[in-house]
């Protein structure tokens, strides 16, 4: 009866905490991130619009969303692409997004 009730313990805590929102980072933390970093830098000159996809991630169990730079490219309308940066945030492991910026013409 032990085993089973000691079993069934070590089967939800690991359910439980491996379900961490995590996401790409220069550096990591685990109460707060909100980092903000550079991706990707083209030959091309101009930015002067700026494109944005997001992807959302909920206690690392549902992850919803397009961050490609294609996405961020197409919402702004970019055909040439002059670099690109990325942000990060994290609350707590329990919530997580991703957001791309490219920046062109």
């Amino acid at each position: 009866m032990i085993m089973k009730k000691l079993l069934f313990v070590s089967v939800i805590a690991m359910f439980l905490l491996s379900g961490c929102a995590m996401v790409q980072s220069p550096v990591f933390a685990t109460l707060y991130q909100d980092v903000k970093a550079p991706l990707a830098v083209t030959g091309n000159s101009g930015a002067s619009k700026v494109g944005t996809a997001q992807a959302t991630s909920i206690l690392g169990a549902v992850a919803t969303g397009d961050a490609s730079i294609d996405a961020a490219a197409k919402s702004a309308g970019i055909t040439k692409i002059h670099h690109v940066d990325y942000e990060s945030t994290n609350i707590l492991g329990l919530y997580a997004t991703f957001t791309v910026y490219v920046y062109g013409e």
